[in-house]
């Protein structure tokens, strides 16, 4: 039972109270380049989540033989494979995404969220535990990806995943889309009210 509790917060806990975005404060790069539209950062979340639930696994099945000196040269090599695997994937499936991503996708290789998992987490953990670790934190990225891409596509552009949503009479009444929103510092201050949020649920992070 004990076991299953661990587990459980192992992928739950970065959804929020550890979230590796709002409370770690990493892969913000990334938040302020793929979210102007829903659908990149929707498709950058999920190839987050793969890479990194994969890499965790493939350390922690290798942690034991893994010279100390090279780890982090085999940490990288591994995220590289897994990224060159969903950069195909995405040109076979989802080219315009991925058209959308650009070199984004390649520099997951450098996400730091990523790299400390496997250095923190999967390096002195078993398979199950470092999968689990990978999905939440991977979650936990994609979720503000998404909760950012929503707003800025909403306000910015009045669609989502490329849909009208603003009526067009609305237009017509006057209303005009917010340009500031698909501008890279908006995404700041969208990440910003979300911290606020957040630190306002869960008290315990805030600071005395």
């Amino acid at each position: 039972m004990a076991e299953k509790i661990k587990n459980t917060d192992v992928l739950f806990n970065p959804l929020s109270k550890n979230n590796p975005v709002v409370v770690q404060v990493l892969g913000i790069c990334s938040v302020l380049a793929v979210t102007a539209k829903l659908e990149p950062a929707i498709v950058m979340g999920v190839s987050v989540i793969a890479v990194l639930a994969f890499a965790n696994v493939i350390i922690s099945l290798l942690r034991n033989t893994i010279p100390t000196n090279i780890r982090i040269i085999v940490q990288l090599v591994v995220v590289a494979g897994l990224v060159v695997i969903v950069d195909q994937v995405l040109k076979a499936f989802a080219y315009d995404a991925s058209k959308q991503l650009s070199v984004f996708i390649g520099l997951i290789i450098t996400n730091c969220i990523l790299m400390g998992r496997l250095e923190a987490f999967a390096m002195g953990n078993k398979p199950w535990p470092s999968f689990l670790d990978g999905v939440g934190n991977g979650l936990g990225y994609a979720i503000i990806l998404v909760i950012v891409g929503f707003f800025r596509e909403l306000l910015g552009s009045g669609s989502l995943l490329g849909y009208q949503i603003i009526p067009q009479g609305w237009y017509e009444a006057g209303y005009v889309n917010n340009g500031l929103m698909i501008l890279p510092p908006m995404a700041l201050i969208v990440v910003a009210c979300i911290i606020w949020v957040q630190r306002s649920i869960n008290k315990d992070l805030q600071e005395e």
